[in-house]
C-alpha cells in the first residue's frame, strides 16, 4: 500500500472515531488525569500513611537537582526523608537544616545502603557517578530514583538493566515530562491519527542565563576539608582540587554529558514514550563552543539528527534536535511532531494540535456538504470547517509532571510493580542516543546504532 493510501486511511479512521465518539476523550479541549488514566493504572496513593507505613527515602547528591526531588518526593503522601549523602559539607548542613537536625549524613552513600531503615535512594550525582551508585543500591534491595541520563557511557547501560532484573526492585529515571499529563495526551493523540502519518519530528532547548549554562556559584569555604574531592574523580584521572570542576562538573566531560546528556535525553524520553519507539539507528551531531569560554570541554550550541526505522510500532521519520546555550531572546523548549496531516506542539502541561485544512473537510462525514446533482442551480457550497489549531491545557491545580513522576515511582514501590514509567531498559534507549550524539560530535563522524538489542551497529 502506498503513503497516500496509508494517509487517506489514517485519516479515515481518525474522522469515524472522532464521528462515533471513541476519541471524545483524546479531543476534550482540557487535560486531566481521570481522562486520560486508563482502568489498567494501578491504584492510587491514599492521602494518609501512619508513621509505620511510610516509605523512607534517602538522598544521594544534595546539589540543585537532588535537592528539587527530595523536595518533590515528600510531598507524596507516604513519604519521608531520613538521611542525606554529599561530597561537600555545605551541602549536609544546609540538608539538616532543610529536612530536620535528626536525619542522617553522611560522604560515604555505602554507609546509606548499609542501613535497614531506608527503601528508596534518590541517585542525584554528578552522571559519572550514576551507574556505580545505582547498582550497588539495587544489589542491597533499594528501589532507586536516578536522574537523567541513567548512564554517563553508553557501556554501562547492560549493568543497569541487569541489576533490576536481578534484584526485582523498582528503577525509575529522572526525566519527568514521562508522566506528564501533555505526554499522554500526545500519545493518545498520535495513536487515534489526530496528525496523521508521522514523518518528521524537532525539539529545541535554549537558555540564556549563566546558571541555564552551568555556572552554578561556587562556596565560598569551598576545599579540600570541605570537600571529599578524590572520591569525587571515581575512576577518572587524578588532578589537583578544582572548584570548577566539582561544582560546575556538567562543563567537563569526565563527570557531565553536555548538553546532549542533559537536556536531549528529555526530548528522547517523551518522543519515545509518545511514539512507542525504541529508539533511531543513525546518529549524527555538529555543534561548537561558541560563548562560554570559561574552560568547558562541552559545546554550548549543538545540533542532533537522527534517523528512525519502519518498524511495527511506528512508520521511519527523522528527528532533528538543538539546544543554545546563548540565545538572546529568552529560555524556551518544546517538542513538534509533524504528520502528513498536521502537528503536534508537546508540552509536559498543554499539547497543542494543529490540523492541515486541506485535509480537515476531505472524507469527513460530519462536515462535508454533498452536491445536489438534481437541482441544475445547485453549487458546490463551501464547508464548515474545525479549526485550525486545537490547545489541550491541564485542569487547574494541576501538581505537574515532577510530583506525578515520583508518584508513580512510588505507586510501583507500594504495589509491587517493578516495571516504572522510565525503567532501566527505558531510560538506556533514551539515554543512548543522547550519549552517542556526543561522541558523534567529538568523533566528527555518523554512529550507527541497533535500538532493539541496544548496542553499537
Amino acid at each position: 500500500m502506498s503513503d497516500q493510501q496509508n494517509s487517506s486511511r489514517s485519516r479515515r479512521r481518525f474522522i469515524t472515531k472522532l464521528a462515533t465518539g471513541l476519541v471524545g476523550g483524546a479531543l476534550a479541549p482540557q487535560l486531566s488525569r481521570a481522562a486520560i488514566i486508563g482502568a489498567n493504572e494501578q491504584p492510587m496513593l491514599r492521602d494518609y500513611y501512619s508513621p509505620n507505613d511510610n516509605i523512607q527515602i534517602a538522598l544521594i547528591g544534595a546539589g540543585g537537582m537532588g535537592t528539587a526531588d527530595a523536595n518533590t518526593a515528600i510531598t507524596v503522601p507516604g513519604v519521608k526523608l531520613v538521611a542525606a549523602c554529599d561530597l561537600y559539607d555545605g551541602r549536609l548542613e544546609a540538608a539538616k537544616k532543610t529536612y530536620g537536625k535528626d536525619i542522617f549524613t553522611t560522604r560515604d552513600f555505602n554507609e546509606i545502603l548499609d542501613r535497614k531503615d531506608i527503601d528508596a535512594v534518590i541517585v542525584g550525582t554528578p552522571d559519572h557517578w550514576h551507574k556505580d551508585i545505582s547498582v550497588a543500591a539495587m544489589n542491597k534491595g533499594k528501589s532507586v530514583y536516578c536522574e537523567k541520563p541513567m548512564v554517563h557511557d553508553v557501556t554501562e547501560g547492560s549493568a543497569m538493566i541487569e541489576a533490576q532484573k536481578k534484584n526485582k526492585v523498582v528503577m525509575q529515571v529522572g526525566s519527568q515530562g514521562m508522566s506528564s499529563l501533555g505526554n499522554e495526551k500526545a500519545k493518545e493523540l498520535l495513536a487515534a491519527g489526530a496528525i496523521g502519518k508521522l514523518n518528521y519530528a524537532e525539539g529545541f532547548w535554549a537558555r540564556n542565563s549563566p546558571w541555564g549554562a552551568w555556572q552554578y556559584d561556587i562556596p565560598a569555604d569551598a576545599s579540600l576539608q570541605t570537600v571529599d574531592w578524590k572520591r569525587f574523580l571515581n575512576q577518572y584521572p587524578d588532578r589537583p582540587f578544582d572548584t570548577k570542576r566539582f561544582f560546575r562538573w556538567r562543563c567537563y566531560k569526565d563527570y557531565g554529558t553536555g548538553v546532549s546528556g542533559d537536556l536531549f535525553v528529555h526530548l528522547f524520553s517523551s518522543l519515545h514514550y509518545i511514539t512507542n519507539s525504541k529508539g533511531p539507528q543513525k546518529i549524527m551531531a555538529m555543534g561548537g563552543l561558541r560563548y562560554w569560554k570559561d574552560g568547558r570541554e562541552v559545546p554550548d550550541v549543538l545540533m542532533g539528527m537522527f534517523d528512525y526505522a519502519d518498524t511495527p510500532e511506528h512508520p521511519a521519520f527523522n528527528l532533528s534536535l538543538r539546544v543554545n546555550f546563548i540565545d538572546g531572546t529568552a529560555d524556551s523548549t518544546y517538542l513538534r511532531l509533524v504528520g502528513n496531516e498536521g502537528s503536534m506542539n508537546v508540552e509536559w502541561d498543554k499539547v497543542t494540535l494543529t490540523k492541515n485544512k486541506s485535509y480537515a473537510a476531505v472524507d469527513d462525514p460530519l462536515l462535508s456538504t454533498k452536491l445536489n446533482k438534481d437541482n441544475p442551480n445547485a453549487y458546490e457550497r463551501k464547508k464548515m470547517l474545525p479549526p485550525d489549531t486545537t490547545v489541550f491545557k491541564a485542569e487547574e491545580g494541576y501538581k505537574g509532571a515532577h510530583f506525578d513522576h515520583w508518584y508513580n515511582f512510588f505507586n510501583c514501590m507500594r504495589n509491587g510493580n517493578a516495571v516504572s514509567r522510565e525503567d532501566a531498559v527505558f531510560g538506556y534507549r533514551a539515554a543512548a542516543p543522547a550519549l552517542l550524539c556526543n561522541d558523534s560530535y567529538f568523533q566528527d563522524k555518523a554512529i550507527k546504532w541497533d535500538p532493539v538489542n541496544m548496542k553499537l551497529a
